[in-house]
């Protein structure tokens, strides 16, 4: 294995088994080796741990620059001091590295307020095939040369190039932030409440939907919303008047409020951890369809309730093939996001990657014409 420290380095490496004709398994910590499509065998494997640096930090500017191997639970530490952060919330984010994040386009209950990385991300430097380090994007928030590049590379899975360091518009971290818990005894009821939230002046952070499979996690096992608020002290207390109006509420702060967070966070990882025959979807679909796709699912469920991103979680990886096939029928996007192996060599994982397909394969052809970059990463499409 080939563990490059410095940009340089990681773009000489992939230079020399570019030219020896080596295909090449590209990989950070490898947390989400489960997500997406199957790495087919490679002939050298590089990985961008080593790749540890904080490359510039302004925090007067809210912008910073790290190296892709910089494991993400240390950049949220550093952030933090200065009461700032990237509010991406990952799942793995206790051992997943800032690349890791990034390639696979990892998000979390945030995404509603802040966005996904295609938001926060304002460029990056990486590495290609043929040796050269490009650099997309800058430092400065309002710069949008090159931008599209960084773009392509967010959620590639290491396919068109290796990300060497990425550049984040940093968000400050509220004054105030309380979550809360409303429950509820059925999806209709959560997504009425749900349409009167959108409908009103504030808006929370975060606006979760659990079922009562993934909420008996914490201790409720009922349909129910988790949300997020954050401001001053006036406002927080605002959105808690507010809801209250949608009925029984629980109050989450501090230490509580970051471990409500955390189950949330780190469902899909400990779901797999339990079970071995296990699989996860996702699903993408507009808020009117959101009752529809979140009751269909026969285990639990989370779901980005104001962004229509929902997960459903199956025992048996079987039973989310069966699923993934009549959601196609029914005209819904959902990919199997993560699953064991022996899923992923022998289903089909994106059913219907959509019109901007063939525009995807010809950018791989442009990065990768040898096709020997994490061959088969991409949901086994490409």
């Amino acid at each position: 294995m080939s563990a490059p420290s410095t940009p340089a380095e990681l773009a000489e490496a992939l230079r020399e088994a570019a030219g020896r004709g080596q295909t090449i398994a590209l990989a950070g910590n490898s947390t989400k080796r489960l997500m997406a499509g199957p790495l087919q065998p490679a002939d050298i494997a590089i990985t961008t741990q080593s790749l540890r640096r904080v490359v510039q930090y302004e925090p007067h500017d809210l912008t910073i620059s790290v190296d892709a191997g910089l494991a993400w639970c240390q950049l949220e530490q550093m952030l933090a001091a200065n009461r700032q952060m990237v509010p991406l919330d990952p799942p793995f984010a206790g051992g997943a590295t800032v690349g890791g994040v990034i390639s696979a386009n990892s998000s979390g209950p945030r995404r509603r307020l802040y966005g996904t990385a295609r938001d926060l991300v304002i460029g990056m430097s990486l590495a290609t095939v043929e040796g050269k380090l490009v650099q997309t994007g800058g430092m400065v928030v309002k710069n949008v040369a090159g931008l599209d590049m960084a773009k392509l590379m967010i959620g590639s899975f290491g396919t068109l190039a290796a990300i060497a360091t990425v550049n984040f518009k940093l968000q400050p971290m509220p004054e105030v932030e309380r979550s809360f818990i409303v429950p509820f005894d059925s999806a209709a009821q959560a997504v009425a409440a749900r349409d009167s939230l959108l409908k009103g002046q504030l808006q929370p952070a975060a606006i979760d939907l659990l079922n009562p499979a993934a909420a008996s996690g914490i201790g409720l096992p009922r349909w129910a919303l988790a949300l997020r608020a954050g401001g001053n002290a006036e406002a927080v207390e605002r959105y808690e008047r507010e809801f209250a109006q949608l009925g029984e509420t629980r109050a989450f702060e501090n230490d509580n409020q970051r471990a409500l967070w955390r189950q949330v966070e780190e469902f899909t990882p400990q779901f797999l951890a339990a079970h071995e025959d296990g699989a996860v979807v996702r699903a993408s679909c507009t808020l009117k369809e959101l009752e529809a796709v979140v009751t269909s699912f026969p285990g639990a469920v989370i779901a980005r309730a104001a962004s229509g991103v929902c997960y459903g979680y199956f025992e048996q990886w079987r039973a989310a093939a069966a699923w993934l096939k009549d959601a196609v029928r029914r005209g819904w996007k959902a990919v199997i996001e993560f699953a064991p192996d022996a899923c992923r060599r022998k289903q089909e994982l994106w059913p219907a990657p959509g019109a901007d397909w063939e525009l995807m394969k010809r950018v791989k052809n442009v990065f990768d014409p040898s096709n020997l970059l994490n061959r088969g990463r991409l949901y086994r499409r490409i």
